[in-house]
């Protein structure tokens, strides 16, 4: 006699061990994040041989860098439509024949529109999967793995899980947090419907742009970007510049992991304050050493030490701060201004940043430098802390009656 299974209760999770499927599915889907970063820098290594070989000017070399940057714009905004018409797997699965079929193409461009157009479909493709891969993961993963926002769940009407939830990752404040949060959507409510460019949400606005230009006022991605034409321009050899991007990189892998370590306990606005100390001095070296001339084999130190402040601190400040700011009610909106200012900034200095260098090498980083004199005294004068207040606790100090 075959007895049915009984159903599980409302509000609780099976005990799901990890699978083969569950490990496989999730490796391949956050390659995305992987293919992030590895096709959008990789262009580093050949911006010399695409100048050579396509007889690029600095205005078509900027803009030949730039191209994957504006694809992953256009990706990242209808990944999610794609996701939900035609399903995570399926969109993903289409996301690897881009991936796929704009690397061979750039790799066998026959003349320069066919390696552009080859890149911008490889940032549609790093774009999409951005977005694709995490919403993927999170569906897969086992539900006590991932339990969902109590915010969202209340913001829903169910209480008993937001309860669940709350006593899961708040433990004995779990009733304080959960009145909380109540309070928070109740002031929603009574608020009415806002959009985000309203006198309400006037301040986490302007932090949320503020912040994400100055992270690219930093000149990050730019350096990144062209990395090895640096590099020459200040003398070193093919190899030695290749070896030096090498250690780059690695510096940047590890003080990330450094601000992950720290970040909650030093507090986001003082790694801000720090971070803009350290990249201003670095840049101001680098310039130095451009406009005199002199000490340039030198140049690895100051760009490491760059790196390093910039990894510990806006490298990793800017999402984590950009999602406190903003209230329940708006916070994925939010958190999508923040991104499509990031990188419009990003791919607009890498359009410009060769056109600049050509005509002064110390330029761009003098400008870089200024950005991160200026960004010290607004963040001084104008950031809240976040650390330490509950997500409420910085709606109310925040909005704007």
């Amino acid at each position: 006699m075959h007895v049915a299974p009984a159903p599980q209760a409302l509000g609780t999770a099976p005990n799901v061990r990890l699978n083969r499927t569950t490990v496989a599915s999730t490796v391949t889907a956050a390659l995305g994040g992987l293919l992030f970063g590895f096709d959008t820098a990789v262009i580093a290594g050949i911006t010399g041989a695409l100048t050579s070989r396509f007889h690029l000017t600095p205005t078509s070399l900027g803009f030949t860098v730039a191209i994957a940057l504006w694809g992953t714009i256009v990706g990242a905004a209808t990944g999610g439509y794609a996701g939900d018409r035609y399903g995570r797997r399926d969109s993903l699965r289409v996301l690897a024949l881009l991936f796929i079929g704009s690397a061979i193409g750039c790799a066998c461009a026959w003349d320069l529109f066919s390696f552009i157009a080859f890149r911008f479909v490889a940032g549609i493709a790093i774009g999409a999967s951005s977005v694709l891969g995490p919403m993927y993961i999170a569906e897969i993963a086992p539900a006590q793995w991932r339990p969902r926002s109590p915010r969202w769940l209340l913001e829903k009407g169910n209480v008993p899980e937001a309860t669940r939830v709350l006593d899961l990752v708040a433990g004995e404040a779990s009733a304080q947090e959960l009145a909380s949060i109540q309070n928070s959507l109740a002031v929603d409510r009574l608020a009415g419907s806002q959009p985000l460019f309203s006198r309400r949400y006037r301040i986490p606005v302007i932090l949320a742009i503020v912040l994400a230009l100055f992270n690219q006022f930093s000149g990050i991605n730019p350096i990144l970007y062209y990395l090895n034409d640096i590099f020459a321009k200040a003398g070193f050899s093919r190899v030695s510049g290749d070896l030096q991007a090498v250690a780059i990189g690695a510096t940047n892998l590890v003080f990330t992991a450094v601000a992950m370590c720290i970040i909650d306990k030093v507090g986001r606005k003082k790694l801000l304050l720090f971070g803009a100390v350290g990249t201003f001095f670095c840049m101001s070296v680098i310039s130095t050493l451009f406009y005199t001339g002199r000490h340039q084999n030198l140049l690895l130190w100051p760009l490491v030490g760059f790196v390093a402040c910039f990894a510990v601190s806006q490298g990793s400040v800017i999402w984590v701060y950009i999602s406190e700011v903003f209230p329940n009610s708006v916070r994925g909106k939010g958190q999508s201004l923040g991104s499509f200012t990031h990188w419009v900034t990003c791919a607009t200095l890498s359009n410009v940043f060769p056109i600049v260098a050509v005509h002064s090498a110390s330029g761009p980083f003098v400008f870089f430098a200024v950005m991160m004199a200026l960004q010290f005294f607004v963040v001084l004068r104008f950031f809240p802390e976040t650390k330490g207040f509950t997500l409420e606790q910085l709606q109310a100090k925040l909005e704007t009656e």
